[in-house]
């Protein structure tokens, strides 16, 4: 694929920033992404190996080396039609995924992986401009009505299935904008939410039904999870409504940290600061915005949420941002011909680090401190692996200022009550209860109801939300029609 000898003769080239001074100034996306003939240079490293990892690296098997092999030809046309045929956004996950293709690389066994991510978003860029990206509206209609709640990656790729399969499909959305946590959980600055929208507008072309502002079911009064629904629909009235109902809600449920001063007023889930700051973003108006201007921020975790709150916080204008991780630094190189070509542990350090932060590894949090009921300060505790269990190192412990603490430590289940509404079984971590075999895969418990992307996975990547919406479409259709032409 590509050229022959191009991985021999031409070095990885990584996707560009714009200058830190500059990107902190504004919640835009700030990559500088590659040129036509760059992208043919990155296509040409593409080597002939045979058995190519990165399709099963890859969650949504994309097909890689054909669109690689495409753009090295100069064929950008079929490039971005090889493309959509295993993945309907490419510009989110050529935006937001961190590649599990380029780990699984051939070359990345002894070398810099293919540039995969930077050719797909140059590949779905250019398919935008030369507007290729057309609706795809079904020639025949079944007269079969589908409800899909949630409209984050998952259920949009179900919806756009679905559709497209002949169907009619109302996609439900709790919140006010279409998007799920690709809207209100990633920045704008890693995603701009123009994005959606143009996707929104075809997938309305070709038949989808959009509804914002519609929770299903109720949410607990003491839910801390977003929610600007208007409305309310039962699971009865969708189960009566139409013929299957299709559940692809987030993985919204966060990680709590039940240590003494946690009730401390300035201690928030990411979940809550980040979202309201698309939301100012897009033009709205909130009252009693969380913000980080002149604090010290402590954020707890270190994921990409905890990556996310990091870069928000400095366009804010925080006094200093620390990041803390309960687990080791990891190494900055992962041994390869361990791990490859496996998804690998290693140090990763992203733009929003770059920016400014205080990264802090093996470290717990024991306590919150404050002063007239708001947080001032945090005890912590520096912690080993041991016999499989982290334990603290006695004398390590050390007092951090903090006037906002922001708790990233990951998402534990999707909001129980929607599951609880249609009587779907939950399994050990909270998630419903669904396999994905070839024949009935998908499916819940409860007749005619189908789940997928966090809701039965639990937290996972956009890629992986993609894949489950377009499977679970598939099951859903092969339900209402006893067979389906849709890809799996």
């Amino acid at each position: 694929m590509g050229k022959v000898t191009g991985f021999m003769e031409y070095e990885r080239l990584e996707e560009g920033y714009k200058p830190v001074p500059e990107r902190l100034k504004h919640y835009k996306e700030f990559v500088v992404g590659l040129d036509e003939g760059q992208s043919k240079v990155q296509a040409a490293r593409c080597m002939d190996c045979g058995t190519p990892f990165c399709n099963s690296g890859c969650p949504v098997n994309n097909i890689i080396p054909d669109f690689n092999d495409l753009v090295y030809q100069g064929d950008w046309k079929n490039a971005i039609a090889v493309l959509h045929s295993t993945n309907n956004f490419p510009e989110f996950t050529g935006r937001i995924c961190p590649a599990p293709c380029e780990a699984a690389c051939t070359l990345n066994v002894n070398d810099d992986a293919v540039g995969i991510k930077s050719i797909e978003h140059a590949i779905i860029d250019r398919a935008w401009t030369e507007g290729w990206v057309q609706p795809q509206p079904a020639r025949i209609k079944t007269g079969k009505k589908v409800a899909v709640v949630g409209s984050g990656p998952a259920g949009m790729a179900a919806a756009q299935q679905l559709a497209r399969a002949g169907h009619d499909v109302t996609l439900f959305e709790k919140n006010d904008r279409i998007g799920g946590l690709l809207r209100y959980g990633i920045p704008d600055f890693k995603m701009e939410k123009s994005h959606i929208d143009r996707r929104v507008e075809q997938m309305k072309a070709e038949g989808v039904v959009f509804r914002t502002g519609v929770l299903v079911g109720a949410l607990p009064k003491d839910s801390k999870v977003t929610n600007w629904a208007k409305e309310t629909v039962s699971a009865e009235q969708l189960q009566k409504d139409f013929d299957a109902v299709l559940l692809t809600g987030g993985s919204e449920q966060s990680r709590d940290l039940p240590v003494p001063g946690r009730d401390l007023d300035g201690i928030h889930f990411a979940m809550e600061f980040l979202p309201q700051q698309n939301k100012v973003n897009a033009g709205d108006k909130l009252k009693g915005q969380l913000r980080a201007d002149g604090k010290h921020v402590i954020v707890i975790g270190g994921g990409d949420t905890g990556s996310d709150c990091v870069g928000t916080s400095n366009r804010h204008g925080a006094v200093s941002v620390t990041q803390f991780e309960v687990m080791p630094q990891p190494p900055e190189q992962e041994n390869k011909p361990l791990v490859w070509p496996y998804w690998p542990l290693k140090l990763r350090t992203s733009s929003s680090h770059e920016e400014g932060c205080t990264r802090e590894f093996a470290i717990s949090t024991k306590a919150f401190k404050g002063e007239k009921g708001k947080v001032t300060g945090l005890t912590t505790v520096h912690v080993e692996m041991k016999d499989g269990k982290l334990v603290e190192i006695p004398g390590t412990e050390k007092e951090y200022k903090a006037d906002l603490v922001l708790l990233a430590m990951g998402f534990v289940n999707p909001v129980a009550t929607v599951l609880d509404a249609f009587g779907v079984d939950k399994d050990a971590r909270g998630n419903a209860k669904a396999t994905t075999d070839f024949t009935g895969g998908y499916a819940t418990n409860v007749s005619k109801v189908f789940a997928a992307g966090d809701m039965r996975r639990g937290q996972s990547l956009v890629v992986w939300a993609i894949r489950e919406g377009r499977q679970a479409a598939r099951s859903v259709d092969e339900f209402l029609m006893g067979f389906s032409d849709l890809p799996r």
